[in-house]
């Protein structure tokens, strides 16, 4: 009960919290249990072509006769998967390479800052593209793997900074003191500083990833074998859905990805809002003022009470 207390005052203090993560987890939970939620397979012809939405299929069916719920349900699994291996990968990397840089300083400073450039200024998506083109297609892993090594330079940087500023302060000096070895003041002491950092990153890295697969699968570079929120896309645009009127097979991948992606916009904003000092403040202000609004309307019903038992 005291869980659950806890659960309700914080989703109350950061409502946008609390509406990214339901609409995150409605998602994953969907498409994990999607075999419970239809009886179809994503990939086999089940109805006629292009079949409006029916009490057999919910969302229709594509120009080959497939049902669009169950591609949705199965192939949000592997657009979430790309999501976060690239995000994993991404973490990793960038505590690695960040922290080490910012901790040590130096000539380990100065040749981690030289990789991190170096890869800074490789674009990702022309990448992929040169890659796509010269493999014929790119499998959602192969997509997730390049995301994962072009994209962390930029978290490296941040926790670069946010180490050079912590390593000086007096905690770490008196671990030092204590004798603590480098790698405990690493993990145990620097690290935990920065958690609001890197879960901004990783969630900021996921919503990259999926986006980005969705836009090269969209125009055609992806793999066509896997069902896919961007691979549906692509399909839908090849066959002309929307011209002869077949608006559920956009709708539904879209409304898949917006979904995903202001779920986890709203929970990388309620992040900065619980490490942001003055964002905190406001938010303390703000249940100040419904508590007195609480006390005033039970004081109200109190008088009321009283008059009437009067």
């Amino acid at each position: 009960m005291k869980f659950l207390k806890i659960a309700k005052q914080f989703f109350l203090d950061n409502p946008k919290a609390f509406i990214g993560i339901a609409l995150v987890f409605t998602v994953v939970l969907m498409c994990t249990f999607a075999p419970l939620l239809t009886e179809y397979v994503a990939s086999a012809r089940v109805g006629r072509p292009h079949q409006p939405p029916s009490a057999d299929h919910i969302m229709g069916t594509t120009r080959m006769g497939r049902d669009v719920w169950a591609q949705v349900l199965y192939g949000g699994r592997i657009s979430l998967m790309v999501g976060l291996i690239a995000g994993t990968f991404v973490i990793l990397m960038a505590m690695i390479v960040g922290i080490t840089a910012g901790y040590f300083g130096g000539i380990v400073d100065n040749i981690l800052s030289l990789i991190t450039n170096i890869v800074m200024v490789i674009p990702s998506l022309p990448l992929m593209l040169v890659l796509a083109a010269f493999l014929n297609q790119v499998s959602p892993t192969v997509i997730a793997i390049i995301i994962g090594l072009t994209s962390w330079p930029w978290g490296a940087r941040v926790l670069r900074s946010q180490t050079l500023a912590i390593r000086n302060r007096d905690f770490v000096h008196a671990a030092e003191v204590m004798g603590e070895t480098k790698k405990r003041m690493l993990f145990a002491e620097v690290m935990p500083n920065m958690l609001s950092i890197l879960a901004s990153s990783f969630i900021g890295t996921v919503i990259y990833a999926v986006m980005t697969q969705a836009t090269l699968e969209f125009i055609g570079l992806g793999d066509p074998l896997s069902v896919t929120w961007g691979g549906m896309l692509y399909n839908a645009s090849q066959t002309s859905a929307i011209r002869i009127g077949a608006w559920w097979e956009i709708l539904a991948p879209s409304v898949a990805l917006t979904l995903v992606a202001i779920g986890l916009a709203l929970i990388n904003f309620s992040i900065d809002e619980i490490s942001n000092p003055k964002l905190k403040a406001q938010r303390i202000m703000a249940r100040f003022r419904r508590e007195e609004k609480k006390a005033a309307k039970q004081a109200a019903k109190e008088q009321l009470k009283t008059a009437e038992q009067a």
